[in-house]
């Protein structure tokens, strides 16, 4: 708007606030500035500094009256409109003064006419909706803007100086106190008559305890931010004290060289500019909601007590219940609760990990599964071809102990031999219903009695101590009995072979509320680590050549997962680390 305007070749005329020199450090004369805002168009430069002179000889007046009413300064727009929207009943304690912008503009009018356009350049984004006397408003980031777009630098402009009235004290209104200063009047904290405060948690506490009364006679003087030097239109590139020490260099020098006397006939001159203003109350306050209401948000956030009530402010609400509040009301989210989300973080976090630890066993069990499938149609294949010369066996022992006599010694060999070949087509067609993924038989079984059968069924050599400890209260179990002999049995069987030099066996079995647990530990050599995720891939043996086929912990792998079971092994073949040996244990699902 501000460029058609220039554009269009209306008489512009700039108020340029005094905050100034606090965003433009590089212009030490104030005249460079003033020039290069000259250059863009602009038709007359005035100094927001005189109205804040005529603003403060109001306010002074107010101050040395003494009514016993308590004011509140009206000069930042951001404080009036909290005022107005949320403490309407407090509009009557405004001070009714216009800001120094817009006794500024009033002064532009009586100069230049009444069709004269009046633009405001300042660090606050609030002053563009204060007042209509003002026809817009920039930032002084926006200035800066301008100037890149217009190629302006100080560099290629003349000097130029303000167009009059030119200002006095009220060129360091910008800054906390600048108004009291102005009027050579203090927040003594004795007197205690005014106070003073700025930023946007301390403004609102003086407002608050104005409202209820413990400070009704006082004069507030309150801005926004911590001073007009620290507005949101300002660049950010310096800090709050660099830029006061800015703003009271510009002030010195400016006092260094000041017709007092001149300035006073100027102040006399607009003596009769109207310098009131009304507000009018705007309540935008919101209901509070129900208390139940609130108590559930808050508890969703994790604050059940109000122990959790930590009061931060990261979410940008002074307290909890404020941000349940606008939560209720849809301008909030509980995600603006720092700590709410860094627990909520965690958690994901914790559920995260063992999102991937099942993902990284389902993943494990289905490449064993695959290494099954190979498994089982190879077996199938191999136990089709034992089925022939297994049948003959078993065949012609059967007729060798019907020939024999009773009392020949051989026939305890032949009893052995049908036994075995017996047992050797049992094996064959577990491979083949393994291979074929037939459902297990279940039967019920007393595991402690299957443990001492399965040992049974092994060879046990005279240097291996065998110990069953059992502190089951119920022993029975559903499970398929003759796969369940082949998964005692192979375990058992390597880790008798596992200790050739003898050692100790202990098959523990113990229970939770579902499961059966059973543990064989032996004393033996152990499992090294680069062998361990390769024990129940088909065909893996770490025997010597023609005294295992690889095939045992593969189908044991495969029964325990036919009982819907886990399999766990831990070994350690290191002395340095501690004794060695290997322990499997076996989880199976209690089955009604």
């Amino acid at each position: 708007m501000v460029g058609e305007m220039l554009s269009r070749g209306e008489k512009v005329v700039a108020c340029l606030a005094p905050s100034f020199p606090a965003d433009f450090p590089e212009s030490d004369n104030h005249r460079v500035l003033v020039g290069m805002i000259r250059a863009l168009g602009f038709y007359k430069v005035m100094d927001v500094a005189f109205g804040a002179d005529l603003v403060a000889l109001e306010y002074r007046k107010i101050i040395e009256n003494k009514s016993g009413k308590g004011f509140i300064t009206s000069d930042c727009p951001a404080i009036v409109f909290y005022i107005e929207h949320y403490h309407p009943d407090l509009v009557p304690n405004l001070v009714p003064v216009a800001s120094p912008m817009v006794a500024t503009a009033r002064v532009a009018k009586k100069l230049y006419g009444t069709d004269v356009k009046v633009v405001f350049i300042g660090p606050c984004v609030a002053k563009k909706a204060e007042s209509d006397e003002v026809d817009d408003a920039l930032t002084f980031i926006e200035l800066k803007q301008l100037f890149k777009i217009n190629n302006i630098l100080p560099d290629n402009v003349p000097l130029s100086d303000f167009d009059g009235p030119h200002s006095g004290k009220g060129a360091i209104f910008p800054i906390s106190r600048g108004l009291l200063q102005s009027v050579n009047k203090t927040d003594d904290i004795i007197d205690g008559e005014i106070i003073v405060t700025a930023g946007k948690s301390n403004f609102k506490d003086a407002i608050k305890e104005f409202e209820e009364g413990a400070m009704a006679s006082a004069h507030l003087e309150l801005l926004c931010c911590n001073g007009c030097i620290m507005g949101p239109g300002m660049s950010h590139k310096n800090g709050h004290f660099f830029k006061r020490r800015l703003i009271s260099k510009y002030v010195q020098k400016k006092l260094a060289n000041f017709d007092t006397f001149f300035w006073e006939n100027e102040l006399g001159s607009f003596g009769d500019i109207d310098l009131s203003q009304t507000f009018i109350a705007r309540d935008r306050r919101l209901e509070t909601p129900d208390s139940q209401k609130i108590e559930k948000i808050l508890r969703d956030m994790g604050k059940q007590t109000a122990k959790d009530h930590l009061n931060c402010g990261a979410c940008g609400y002074d307290t909890c219940v404020e941000h349940a509040i606008a939560i209720i009301y849809g301008s909030a989210e509980s995600e603006m609760c720092l700590p709410y989300s860094i627990e909520k973080l965690h958690k994901s976090i914790i559920e995260l990990n063992l999102s991937n630890e099942k993902l990284a066993n389902a993943r494990m069990q289905l490449k064993q599964s695959e290494k099954l499938a190979h498994m089982g149609q190879l077996s199938a294949g191999i136990a089709h071809e034992l089925n022939n010369p297994l049948g003959v066996i078993t065949m012609y022992s059967n007729l060798l102990m019907e020939d024999i006599r009773k009392d020949d010694p051989a026939i305890k060999d032949l009893e052995l031999i049908v036994e075995q070949a017996d047992r050797c087509k049992k094996i064959v067609g577990g491979l083949l219903n393994f291979a074929r993924k037939n459902q297990v038989r279940l039967s019920e079984n007393n595991i402690v009695e299957f443990a001492n059968r399965s040992l049974e069924s092994v060879v046990v050599p005279a240097n291996i101590k065998v110990n069953i400890e059992s502190m089951v209260k119920n022993p029975y179990i559903m499970f398929d009995s003759d796969q369940m002999m082949q998964v005692f049995t192979n375990i058992e069987k390597n880790a008798i072979e596992a200790m050739p030099e003898g050692g100790t066996l202990t098959l523990t079995i113990d229970e939770d509320n579902q499961h059966l647990i059973v543990k064989f530990k032996d004393t033996g050599t152990g499992i090294s680590e680069e062998n361990m995720d390769k024990l129940f891939t088909p065909f893996f043996t770490t025997k010597e050549p023609g005294k295992g086929t690889g095939l045992g912990l593969p189908l044991v792998y495969g029964i325990i997962k036919m009982h819907n079971g886990r399999i766990d092994v831990q070994s350690n073949c290191d002395l340095t680390k501690g004794p060695t040996g290997t322990t499997f244990t076996l989880i199976i699902p209690r089955t009604k």
